[in-house]
Formats: C-alpha cells, sequence, structure tokens
C-alpha cells in the first residue's frame, strides 16, 4: 500500500476512503482489468477478417498484456488474494470459453478449422493452454518467455485444428506476425 500510495503521490490514508483493505483493491483493480480485457477480445473478434486472423489477433493481444505484467501476478492473486482469484477464474471460465468457444464454430463454418473437432473439449484444452503458460514449475520464468510459450502452444493449437486450407492461411499470419 506504501508504494501504492507513493506513485499516486497520496497518502495511504486516502486510499482507505474509498478501499476498506488492500483486498479490495486488488479485488476492484483486477474486475477492472477482466473487464477492459472482455473488450479488446470483443473488439479483436470484430476486426478478424477471419477465425485465424482472430486466433493471431489474440495472442497478439495477450502477449501485449503479458509484456506488462509480472509472470508471479496469478500465483500472487491465488495465495494472498483468494477473491480476486475468483474473479479470474469466473472470466476465464466464461468469458473467455465464449470467445474460444465461438472462434472455433467459425473456423469451422469458414472451412478453416475441422468439422469434426469437439468444440467442448477443445475449448476447454485451449483454457488450459493459456493458463499453462503461467504455471512455473512447467514453464520457469528463468529458462522460457512467457510470450514464446503462448506463441508455441498456439501455433500447436492451430495446426491441430485446421484443414488444409486453415493450415495456408496460419502459414501466412504466421509470416506476417514474424515479419513485424
Amino acid at each position: 500500500m506504501d508504494d501504492i500510495a507513493k506513485h499516486l503521490g497520496m497518502s495511504k490514508k486516502t486510499i482507505y476512503l474509498h478501499f476498506s483493505d488492500k483486498n479490495e483493491l486488488v479485488v476492484n483493480l483486477f474486475q477492472d482489468k477482466m473487464e477492459n480485457q472482455v473488450c479488446i477480445m470483443d473488439k479483436s473478434t470484430v476486426a478478424s477478417g477471419d477465425a485465424v486472423q482472430e486466433v493471431f489477433n489474440a495472442v497478439t493481444n495477450v502477449k501485449n498484456m503479458l509484456s506488462k505484467m509480472n509472470p508471479m501476478l496469478f500465483y500472487d492473486l491465488q495465495k494472498y488474494h483468494p477473491q480476486a482469484w475468483m474473479v479470474f477464474k469466473t472470466f476465464r471460465e466464461s468469458n473467455l470459453f465464449k470467445t474460444i468457444n465461438q472462434n472455433l464454430k467459425r473456423g469451422i463454418k469458414e472451412g478453416y478449422f475441422r468439422s469434426e473437432i469437439n468444440l467442448d473439449i477443445l475449448t476447454r484444452m485451449r483454457i488450459e493452454q493459456i493458463g499453462s503458460v503461467f504455471n512455473q514449475i512447467t514453464y520457469p520464468i528463468k529458462d522460457f518467455n512467457i510470450s514464446q510459450v503462448m506463441t508455441e502452444l498456439t501455433e500447436h493449437f492451430l495446426y491441430g485444428i485446421c484443414t488444409l486450407k486453415g493450415h495456408k492461411l496460419v502459414n501466412k499470419y504466421k509470416q506476417i506476425t514474424e515479419e513485424e
């Protein structure tokens, strides 16, 4: 709280006029962050020309978010701020689930994703893949770059669900992304 007060240029007493404790502050900040993320995901979906581009745009958004975030945040939330962790879990289980599931349906309809995939299983698998990026046991920070892990897992996911037509599009967007 001292660091927050110093950064904001106000006293802790002033902060406590608006928040009963540090936990309430963290919960409110995380709720705002998740609401912001929903808006970003919605804009990304609308701006994407196809389902494959939507996945690439989503990864770019996640990379931007990760670049501004300490990877230990999720561990700290679980351990010290269970209410804020529940905000994230709710976001993951509702908003993220819906976005991924709709993207898979879109990709099937467009002919880029295989029609025989099980939407429920692959939606849940993708959510777990995204969550695994933050697992410090599987991908320790000292050994792995989180953005690179996210990219590798996403490409693996896409190559597994895509049709031949989709593979060509993945290669196209992959090349564009690498050139940027």
